[in-house]
């Protein structure tokens, strides 16, 4: 800091009011000016500001916010506190501080001479005409007041007019004129604690006398009016005492104390310095038991210790340390007379160590879960072992798994709604989807236990999109949302021009069994309604050949090459030979992708000449469904993706929300989808999607060079290494690679390149830019609002007799069954493999088969 001294703006009085923006504001109350240097200690400027602010030193609290931050408020507690808040200012000429405690600063007791010599000084000037003046703080703590001196010869009409209407700036003046030599001194900001009337030419007992005999003024409905005598004896035995008016200051005092909360988003080093101070001990208030025992578990925790409580009710609360032998303990009741919960005893300090204080803990659930709710809004997804140690860290209590798990659950659902009640909004979210998205199709089905069961949900823009420029191919897949309820999610999804998933419909089940897939594709037909034959893909262990047969007519199933290929490689067994048990997996794949039957035979005789169980395996899975050589309907065994693992990526995001937010989830993530591929092909300048145009640019590389010779107008004979003939009409050629891919191939490229014919004329329109284009047109409207409407008592009751019921959640079903099977045979999948005898088990190293020159490793067999 560049000046020595930093100039301290200390406001008392006032109270905190919070902004739009989350900062705060502090309105009314009183301020003064202080300077302070770094050689000011803490205890000194405490005492100071205590007597400026005539507040209880003891209860006294200092806080300030930091430079440019006006939502944490920093509370002053020492010497190194004061330090850091003066270098914190370092470039400021002045800095705000904000006091609190309870009124009274430690009275001195000044003589009555002494105040009536003050007084009289004062009263010289009254001669003259009215004055104000004002009585300045003296050593022996006099507070600042303003007194108003009023002569005779102002008139009582001025004064009633004065104080019938009073403005907020004339209850907050220290002096009133009144009347007859009387002047009223009144506390500034406190005038409605006490008010003295005093006759300046009177004695002390002349002024006694006066104020039993003579009238005095009332302030009623109609302003200030001349109350009797008896009046005014009537109304001083009405009137409470002076202890009785000290509480409600008191209490006034309490409640400002109460308002200087942290903000919500403090951090934890701020929230302990918070609580340390929350217990400052005898004769603290609070507004009730439940108060005290926050600020108890607060300061119990920020100190670090366990208490139990030995009595707890209303009306009192008596706690003790945790720790045998430990002589703290902290008794506090309710005082009926003040309307406060006080502490009464205060036995201090701990005599525990640390360690023994672990054996208890101070934390309570409401406190837990409040902690835990700002680390989930941080990251939803921690781990109660995450949370369980950040909580060590910074407020080094010690919690169980049990006690986390909880505090997550009861965070979770204060957060973000109820698990159970959210199943009931189901049906209103379906009927705001297909208001806002016209065309869409949704089925809600509900067992007679009103029971959730099923639901299916297809957006009108993905149907679309489909139907109009996506391949007639569809992928079904099943995935875990991993809810406590273990709904499994349903899906079909196509392919865009561009080799990309494209979300045609999901539903969520309550279990994966025939009867929901059934239930699934029935839905899906009435859903997308095309005449095109379509192709499904799925998971050969499910067994949904029957259920697409029967419910589509003229479709074609189809194995996912991904999951053929899992079960290929974990179903591998010795002995291996020749290449060994590494070839087989690219063998399996091209043969998969073979498009001639030759070529089929071809691979799979290589696989049978390195494991003749490998090669039982693939004729036992019926290759006629998944092999592009026997395959009828639309090829797909060029995409080996895991198509399910997009929608857990997906759901791995909202796992911890309610159901309803969980398809709102996906509904975003659709149309996040659809946005970005939309927004991406608008800058495309190709005819073709870019992975499309690059494999049409390979072909035509290979055509260069080729003789072509005419056939006919429409056949074609190419000779490169052996002849093709390329049949324009049919788009057909003899290398079989034209159909399969639905882009021409190279011998049909040199056709065109000699006849003149436009290549993109024959690529299939799946694959053009314009069909991308319009696959991704549509747009998936949000629904009007998430939150579900609040209606009436009785719309209450209805919904109540209406509700739907989450589904039982039931045990660990067949796909987690298989992915544990999986693991478990993960062993065999990364057995050793000799690369001397090609045998598993072991390596060269420990190979003991004898090798000679002579001998044939080809024809090598070793039993294990």
């Amino acid at each position: 800091m560049v000046r020595g001294k930093l100039i301290l703006i200390c406001q008392h009085g006032g109270e905190f009011v919070p902004k739009d923006d989350g900062s705060l504001s502090y309105s009314g109350g009183e301020a003064h000016a202080l300077d302070i240097s770094p050689e000011t200690s803490f205890d000194d400027l405490k005492y100071t500001l205590a007597e400026k602010s005539d507040l209880e030193h003891k209860s006294l609290t200092i806080k300030y916010f930091l430079p440019g931050n006006r939502r944490t408020l920093i509370t002053l507690s020492n010497d190194k506190d004061l330090k850091r808040m003066y270098d914190f200012h370092e470039n400021s000429v002045t800095a705000d501080v904000f006091v609190t405690g309870t009124k009274g600063f430690a009275p001195v007791n000044l003589g009555t001479q002494a105040k009536r010599k003050i007084v009289s000084k004062k009263g010289a000037a009254s001669a003259a005409g009215p004055a104000t003046s004002k009585v300045a703080r003296t050593a022996g703590g006099l507070k600042d007041v303003t007194v108003g001196i009023a002569t005779p010869s102002d008139s009582v009409a001025g004064v009633n007019a004065t104080l019938r209407s009073p403005t907020r700036a004339a209850k907050r003046t220290a002096g009133r004129n009144i009347v007859d030599g009387l002047f009223e001194v009144s506390v500034a900001d406190a005038t409605d604690c006490s008010t003295d009337t005093i006759d300046m030419s009177a004695s002390p007992a002349d002024t006694v006398k006066k104020r039993r005999r003579t009238a005095s003024w009332r302030s009623g409905a109609n302003g200030l009016t001349i109350a009797t005598a008896a009046d005014d004896l009537e109304d001083t035995r009405k009137t409470p005492s002076r202890k009785k008016v000290a509480r409600k200051c008191n209490a006034v005092a309490v409640a400002d104390n109460m308002s200087l909360a942290p903000p919500s988003d403090a951090s934890p080093d701020i929230l302990v310095e918070f609580w340390k101070n929350g217990i400052t001990g005898e004769g603290q208030d609070f507004g009730s038991v439940a108060e005290f025992r926050d600020a108890l578990q607060k300061y119990a925790i920020a100190h670090r210790f366990g208490y139990r409580l030995r009595k707890n009710d209303t009306n009192r609360a008596y706690a003790v340390c945790a720790v045998e032998g430990c002589p703290w303990k902290i008794h506090a009741s309710w005082v009926p007379s003040a309307s406060v919960f006080r502490v009464k005893r205060v036995d201090e300090p701990h005599t525990c160590d640390s360690e023994s204080r672990k054996t208890a803990t101070p934390a309570k659930k409401n406190w837990l879960v409040n902690i835990i709710k700002d680390r989930l809004k941080d990251s939803p997804h921690h781990k109660p072992k995450e949370i369980a140690n950040s909580i060590l860290h910074d407020f080094g209590l010690e919690l169980n798994y049990a006690q986390v798990w909880r505090g997550i659950e009861d965070a979770r659902q204060q957060l973000q709604g109820s698990y159970k009640e959210a199943y009931g909004q189901l049906p209103w979210y379906c009927q705001k989807i297909e208001e806002t998205n016209p065309g869409s199709f949704t089925k809600l089905l509900i067992g007679d236990d009103r029971r959730f069961q099923r639901l299916f949900l297809s957006f009108h823009a993905t149907v679309y999109g489909f139907q109009s420029g996506c391949r007639p191919l569809l992928f079904l897949e099943a995935i875990p949302l991993k809810s406590k309820y273990h709904e499994i999610m349903l899906t079909a999804t196509g392919l865009d021009g561009d080799d990309g998933i494209f979300p045609v419909a999901f539903a969520v089940v309550d279990d994966e069994n025939e009867d929901s897939w059934h239930w699934f594709l029935e839905q899906l037909r009435s859903a997308v309604s095309t005449s095109r034959p379509l192709t499904f893909v799925s998971d050969r262990d499910k067994g949904l050949m029957k259920h697409v047969l029967e419910i589509f007519e003229n479709a074609h199933h189809g194995y996912s090459i991904f999951y053929l290929m899992d079960n290929f490689i974990q179903n591998l067994k010795g002995p291996f030979h020749g290449e060994g048990r590494g070839s087989l997996p690219g063998c399996f794949l091209a043969a998969a992708k073979a498009v001639r039957h030759g070529g089929f035979r071809m691979y799979t005789e290589q696989i049978k000449r390195v494991s003749s169980s490998a090669y039982d395996w693939i004729m036992q899975n019926e290759p006629e469904y998944w092999a592009n050589a026997f395959f009828k309907g639309e090829l797909y065994n060029h995409i080996t993706l895991n198509i399910a693992e997009s929608y857990a990526n997906w759901i791995e995001e909202a796992r911890e929300l309610p159901i309803m937010q969980k398809i709102e989830v996906l509904r975003c993530k659709i149309m996040e989808l659809m946005e970005s591929r939309r927004v991406e092909s608008s800058n495309w300048t190709t005819k073709l999607t870019p992975s499309k145009q690059e494999m049409l640019q390979e072909e035509f590389a290979k055509a260069r060079g080729l003789k072509v010779l005419f056939s006919s107008d429409t056949l074609f004979e190419v000779h490169d290494n052996s002849i093709n003939v390329v049949d324009i009409v049919k788009q057909h050629c003899s290398c079989a690679m034209w159909k399969p891919t639905g882009l021409p191939c190279h011998h049909a490229i040199a056709v065109f390149n000699y006849t003149g014919r436009n290549v993109y004329d024959y690529c299939s329109r799946y694959f053009t830019a314009d069909s991308f284009r319009s696959t991704f047109a549509g747009s998936i409207n949000p629904a009007s609002t998430i939150a579900h409407p609040v209606g009436s008592e009785e719309g209450r009751e209805e919904e109540e007799d209406d509700q739907i019921m989450p589904p039982i959640a039931r045990p660990i079903g067949q796909q987690q069954k298989k992915i544990r099977r999986n693991k478990s045979q993960g062993i065999i999948r990364r057995s050793v493999c000799c690369t001397r005898c090609k045998g598993v088990g072991h390596n060269k190293v420990s190979c003991k088969v004898s090798v000679t020159p002579d001998t044939d490793i080809t024809d090598m067999t070793v039993s294990l």
